[in-house]
């Protein structure tokens, strides 16, 4: 099976669209507490997960410790529910070869983040992996994404909707970040490339609407995975904080679901 049937499959078995984000804040841990932190979280949440989603800076930030931590991560989650590594690589040929060996055959991921903006050859070597899913950044959650992703083509249209038409073709296996911060902007991607995956982050703590995802892109298992992070990972502190992801993760699996009665 290649990922997004992996994914499809989990996402249907769970009814739910939700990806996890596992995101660690080393304010609150040490790179060993977050792991045990982190593990506690999945444990809690996995009924409610169509994937995970560990952002590897998170991680690199404590160094070869942190490293540690995400085998230790990655080993707590169970073995049915994609996970998605969130590297957001891109750059020359053989160095994205060595990324993408690094984060399919060493790490195992079943899919990652990459950028499109050094053009196909850059992306290539991870779409070379059949199996596995390669997100590529269209339209970002973040505030300054408009200074580029937005501009005018003197062609027509805009950046974004360039980069979602032409990473679209480049294969089998490409999705596309598109955040839910922007919904007009998610729902043109929607129209443009129709079925093509969509990763849709920023609902919760960046301020994204469950119901307008859902509204724009569809309830569509393996096709939409919307993450959230901060908002259930630190949904509590201290001994509740797994019961309280876990309540937040099904919170949001539930207003995915009812966007999708609504609708």
């Amino acid at each position: 099976m290649t990922f997004f049937e992996r994914l499809a499959a989990r996402s249907r078995e769970v009814d739910s669209l939700l990806c996890v984000g596992l995101d660690p804040d080393f304010r609150r841990h040490t790179a060993e507490g977050a792991a045990d932190y982190l593990a506690a979280i999945i444990d809690a949440t996995a009924p409610f997960a169509a994937a995970y989603k560990p952002n590897l800076a998170f991680f690199e930030q404590w160094g070869i410790p942190g490293l540690r931590a995400l085998e230790r991560v990655l080993a707590a989650i169970p073995s049915g529910i994609p996970v998605i590594g969130d590297a957001k690589r891109g750059d020359v040929g053989s160095t994205a070869e060595a990324y993408a060996r690094a984060l399919f055959e060493v790490w195992r991921f079943d899919a990652v983040t990459v950028s499109p903006y050094l053009g196909r050859d850059a992306t290539e070597p991870f779409l070379a992996y059949r199996d596995r899913g390669v997100y590529i950044l269209c339209r970002t959650s973040n505030p300054g994404a408009a200074e580029f992703q937005l501009l005018e083509l003197d062609t027509g249209g805009r950046l974004y909707e360039s980069v979602a038409v032409t990473a679209a073709r480049w294969g089998p296996n490409a999705g596309l970040v598109v955040g839910a911060t922007a919904p007009s902007e998610l729902r043109r991607v929607a129209e443009l490339v129709p079925v093509t995956p969509l990763l849709v982050p920023g609902v919760g703590a960046q301020g994204g609407s469950a119901a307008e995802v859902v509204q724009a892109a569809g309830y569509r298992p393996g096709q939409v995975l919307v993450n959230a992070s901060r908002s259930i990972v630190y949904a509590g502190a201290g001994p509740a904080a797994a019961d309280a992801a876990a309540g937040a993760a099904r919170e949001l699996r539930d207003e995915l679901r009812a966007a999708r009665r609504a609708g």
